[in-house]
């Protein structure tokens, strides 16, 4: 029965790795809920609860910094608070109503946006915008390597 378990876990490992291409898809929570389902069915051997709370302390982290990646990027690139939340509504709204690539392109006119309303030119909107995008771009990159990595520790632990 456990090799039914870690074949369960596996999908939902493998699911969640692929599912970090797709934003609206938390990818990342399904790779911690393989760690949850194979530890239960193996009665915790090969991992315990200090690295369950690690890796779920990382899995909000990525959360987090996946959730501000564009907000963060435009702020670096010196967006002001107007354009910071115009980067997330913008983000959010993009992906609400037209999924990837609603994400991309509101992401930056949300900061683009908001540069504007706070008078700034629209040279400064535009590297707000592009800091943006380079955030959510960053933030991408960084959740799909982190549930790469998160499989990759599952299968050293489990098949080693």
């Amino acid at each position: 029965m456990e090799h039914f378990f870690l074949a369960v876990a596996l999908l939902f490992m493998i699911g969640g790795t692929l599912e970090t291409l797709l934003p609206m898809i938390p990818g990342i929570p399904l790779v911690y809920l393989g760690y949850l389902i194979y530890g239960f069915a193996s009665g915790w051997r090969e991992y315990g609860l200090q690295t369950m709370l690690w890796l779920g302390l990382f899995t909000i982290l990525i959360q987090v910094l996946d959730f501000y990646a564009g907000s963060l990027g435009a702020k670096r690139f010196g967006a002001s608070k107007r354009g910071v939340w115009g980067s997330i509504i913008g983000a959010l709204l993009g992906l609400i109503f037209f999924s990837l690539p609603g994400l991309v392109v509101g992401t930056f006119a949300g900061a683009l946006f908001g540069e504007i309303l706070e008078g700034r030119s629209l040279g400064e909107g535009v590297r707000s915008g592009w800091g943006a995008f380079l955030g959510l771009l960053a933030g991408s990159l960084f959740r799909i390597a982190a549930a790469v990595a998160m499989l990759g520790m599952f299968l050293w632990m489990v098949i080693t």
